[in-house]
């Protein structure tokens, strides 16, 4: 088996981003190759019954503070100071992953995301107003009108709705979940294990 994790990402989870950082040095160590599966959360959520942390778990006295502690603990541990949590969140983060998809399809899928990433949890932008999101692709050089019209496309539509049906199928309930073959990992917390996980196979 080639050595390879999938990640079942959205643009809405802070620990996407965290996670789609420490990645990249999970990745060099293992020689892994790491396949970015675009699905949207609220579209797994709804299916699995699953809720975000600060619903289900806002009445639990200490346990959002916790997870907070652990966020600053991840952040320090991956050197990721240009972090910052989203003043505007939760960003409804339908335009943009579809614009993920349509990115990907006129071959400009990286920058893509590296610019939404990087204005979503390091500048704090709204990316869910088309005109601050028109306003980031084209400051990183993108063809912004292009890309947001194809976010209306139907096929662009019908792939990431089929994205996210697969990912629940598969077994996932939130975001960030990761696969090596058929193992599943759920959270941040587990990118040790998919590390090992994946040093197990071949290379």
């Amino acid at each position: 088996m080639t050595r390879a994790v999938d990640f079942i990402f959205d643009f809405g989870s802070p620990n996407a981003y965290l996670s789609w950082k420490a990645l990249q040095g999970i990745a060099d160590r293992t020689g892994a190759k790491i396949n970015l599966i675009p699905c949207l959360l609220g579209g797994i959520f709804k299916t699995t019954g699953n809720q975000a942390p600060n619903l289900a778990f806002g009445h639990i006295k200490g346990k959002l503070a916790y997870e907070q502690l652990e966020t600053q603990r991840f952040v320090a541990r991956h050197g990721l100071s240009d972090y910052a949590f989203n003043p505007h969140f939760p960003v409804n983060t339908l335009l943009i992953m579809r614009g993920l998809i349509a990115a990907r399809r006129l071959g400009v899928g990286e920058a893509y995301l590296e610019a939404v990433l990087k204005a979503m949890w390091e500048d704090g932008q709204k990316m869910d107003d088309p005109a601050v999101a028109a306003a980031v692709l084209t400051g990183a050089g993108l063809e912004a009108r292009t890309l947001l019209e194809a976010t209306q496309d139907p096929e662009v539509k019908a792939e990431l709705a089929a994205n996210t049906d697969a990912a629940a199928a598969r077994g996932v309930f939130g975001i960030p979940t990761f696969f090596v073959g058929d193992e599943m990992f759920f959270g941040k917390e587990r990118l040790d294990q998919v590390e090992a996980e994946l040093a197990r196979l071949p290379a």
